[in-house]
């Protein structure tokens, strides 16, 4: 009976670690994309061969400061905590007004890394996310972003997504 016991605690101790409170980062972005604004997040690290491409293409401060309106978060993860600030200063991101630099505290490597941040799944970086008014309009989930389709994605993002107004399908 013990080893039923012991048996039915290590399962429910198992479970519990699986919903773990979220990071400091996940709950500072999961209040921001709230906003009734656009909200980008983006998860990467300064390591990754693909996000260091992505910056030295000039696409993000180019689309950061042509979308002054929207709130960009570069959240580091698989980073051991650091936030890759001077990395995303050198070309020149750091400082911009609509940017939020955050760390997720997870470790890098290993079956302990973060699989998943503020709910949304985490298999590759970089990974961007765009949201407005608490709701996910985009999800680019694999590797290096085409800026000239972000941009895109931004301007959709803009709309209310509403049809009202226009006329049904007929149906026959």
């Amino acid at each position: 009976m013990s080893i039923l016991r012991l048996s039915i605690l290590g399962v429910l101790l198992a479970a519990a670690s699986l919903r773990a409170e979220p990071s400091p980062a996940e709950q500072q972005v999961l209040s921001a994309i709230k906003s009734p604004d656009l909200s980008v997040v983006h998860l990467w690290a300064p390591w990754c061969s693909n996000c260091q491409a992505e910056l030295r293409s000039g696409g993000w401060l180019k689309t950061v400061k042509d979308n002054p309106q929207v709130k960009f978060y570069f959240v580091s993860v698989w980073n051991n905590g650091e936030d890759g600030r001077a990395m995303l200063q050198k070309f020149q991101i750091a400082d911009q007004p609509n940017v939020t630099i955050v760390a997720d505290p997870g470790p890098r490597k290993g079956d302990n890394k973060i699989k998943q941040f503020a709910g949304m799944p985490l298999s590759w970086i970089p990974t961007t996310w765009i949201y407005k008014g608490g709701d996910l309009r985009y999800a680019l989930n694999y590797g290096e972003v085409h800026f000239d389709v972000l941009q895109q994605f931004l301007e959709d993002s803009k709309s209310e997504w509403s049809h009202k107004g226009e006329p049904p399908i007929a149906s026959h």
